[in-house]
């Protein structure tokens, strides 16, 4: 299991964990302090089980294809994603 932002581009994996709650949030909060607006990686089709291919991973941005789709993450968000290759 390694975090989704050290994959090498053309690299695939498992998705098997998607973000991990902090004692400093106070364990289940995060999901109560969700504001409109706010985009969880869940929502965006990052979820366990999930096959992603890295596209490109330079920069602050990552680029993933999941399904069918090409998606950007943050890279702080992408080293919260764990996945198995």
């Amino acid at each position: 299991m390694m975090p989704l932002g050290l994959m090498g581009p053309g690299e695939r994996g498992e998705i098997v964990e998607v973000g991990q709650c902090t004692p400093e949030c106070g364990g289940c909060r995060c999901k109560e302090e969700r504001k409109p607006g706010d985009v969880r990686v869940e929502d965006m089709g990052l979820r366990v089980g999930k096959q992603v291919e890295m596209l490109n991973n330079s920069g602050s941005l990552v680029l993933l294809k999941v399904d069918e789709s090409r998606i950007a993450v943050d890279r702080g968000v992408a080293m919260k994603i764990k996945i198995r290759r």
